[in-house]
């Protein structure tokens, strides 16, 4: 698999703060990735490559390069046993493949034993989010629903199989998911648009017994806490002693404020398109008002800039834009993850000029915040021990692993690893497997 420049998530939380314009939410390569990040996006006539020396197909000549690389798609299906005579096909296939379905007739349990439905994660979208592309349908979504699955195989090992859905109706997502289930060990849920995400990953969580996971929400909150818990050791603080800014209140924003309540944050305030989510609000979504009544213990109203006055954190999952008035009226030692691709609500210039850690989503940019970060190796967890759920511990696990894995080399240009350092998902996956065991939900 090649090394992609656009590597990182974008899945776009639309509902910007007040007073911030545009779309995408990112979710963030140490430096050292940027120039071949720069290079694999090269056209390749900048290169000086004829397409016949380039090896390419006639139809991707003058194209961006990303064409040939997609062209027959990115993955194909390999066999993990010999087929190549007729003592294989006995046993592979009739007769012996009956010995096999009849003892998992008689035990279903079998199954996890003797096929690879423990070992693999579907991959599922509607096509309403994806990335920074909004709602391009199930077709479109492939080539990253695609993309996905490979990025499960090459960081942690997981087979994964993409399943882009030609319906937008939660019932029908719902009950077409959980037909499906029987065949895989895990579901990922991708690119699914706020606020249908919300109430399918619950659904499909009360309905299977295995674990359910909405990349966009928990894999963006589990990375964005791992390099928050990071730059408060950086500056002396402790997590509970800080107060943060989220802007964006979709799938993301919701997901990543009720993460860091659950890892003991001081304080957050989320803002959507009107300004700051709070009780006093006659206009919020069922969702939006949970939200509420869980956060803004400051009782903090109206624009970003009223809540960043003072803040110590803020976390970009909008795609807007912060005036740097604004940013400046952030605390001593601010920390600021602007996480929107192509373009950082903050531009990380800007960030520098008063915060202590800067973040983006970009890969080149020092502290990615990536979800490929996460969610590989909290699958590989999960399927070790044959999870029946992703709980709260086990995504702060792997976000507490992630952060540890920095090590010595924390400084204010590395609170996040990178996601091609190979210490990642061994830990993210052993202590997700560990933590599944202390909470009871392991079952081998």
């Amino acid at each position: 698999m090649s090394a992609q420049a656009d590597i990182a998530e974008a899945t776009p939380d639309t509902d910007a703060c007040a007073g911030v314009t545009g779309t995408g939410d990112g979710s963030a390569n140490h430096p050292a990735e940027a120039d071949a990040a720069r290079a694999d996006a090269a056209h390749p006539d900048d290169a000086g490559l004829h397409p016949d020396d380039a090896g390419l197909h006639p139809d991707d000549a003058g194209l961006h390069p990303a064409f040939a690389l997609h062209r027959g798609g990115k993955m194909a299906i390999a066999a993990t046993v010999p087929v190549q005579n007729r003592d294989d096909l006995s046993l592979a296939y009739t007769p012996g493949v009956a010995e096999v379905c009849t003892a998992i007739a008689e035990r279903p349990e079998l199954a996890h034993e003797y096929t690879w439905t423990s070992q693999v994660v579907a991959v599922v979208t509607d096509g309403t989010a994806v990335l920074g592309l909004g709602d391009i349908g199930p077709a479109a979504s492939m080539p990253v629903m695609e993309g996905k699955a490979i990025l499960f195989k090459q960081f942690a090992g997981v087979d994964a199989v993409p399943l882009a859905l030609d319906t937008t109706d939660a019932d029908e997502i719902v009950e077409t998911v959980a037909r499906l289930a029987p065949s895989f060990g895990g579901i990922n849920l991708e690119d699914i648009s706020a606020p249908r995400c919300f109430e399918i990953e619950r659904r499909l969580k009360e309905r299977l017994d295995i674990p359910v996971f909405h990349d966009d929400q928990h894999g963006t909150a589990v990375v964005t806490l791992a390099a928050l818990r990071n730059a408060a050791k950086l500056t002396g603080r402790e997590i509970g002693a800080l107060r943060a800014v989220i802007s964006g209140a979709g799938a993301a924003g919701a997901a990543i404020a009720r993460f860091l309540l659950a890892a003991g944050i001081g304080d957050v305030a989320v803002c959507d398109r009107k300004g700051v989510l709070s009780t006093g609000r006659a206009d919020l979504t069922p969702v939006k008002r949970e939200i509420a009544e869980l956060t803004n213990l400051a009782g903090l109203s109206g624009s970003p800039a009223d809540a960043l006055d003072g803040a110590d954190v803020f976390i970009g999952v909008s795609g807007g834009t912060v005036p740097e008035a604004a940013v400046a009226t952030m605390a001593k030692d601010s920390f600021v993850f602007a996480m929107a691709n192509p373009n950082p609500e903050i531009h990380p210039d800007v960030a520098h000029k008063y915060a202590a850690v800067v973040a983006t989503g970009r890969s080149d940019y020092p502290n990615q915040i990536n979800n490929v970060l996460a969610f590989p190796g909290i699958f590989a967890g999960a399927l070790r021990v044959r999870a029946s759920d992703i709980t709260e511990h086990m995504k702060i696990a792997a976000a507490e692993a992630l952060a540890d894995v920095v090590g010595a080399e924390l400084a204010a240009d590395y609170v996040i690893p990178s996601p091609f350092d190979e210490r990642v998902a061994p830990a993210v996956t052993e202590a997700v497997a560990r933590a599944a065991r202390e909470d009871g939900v392991a079952r081998r």
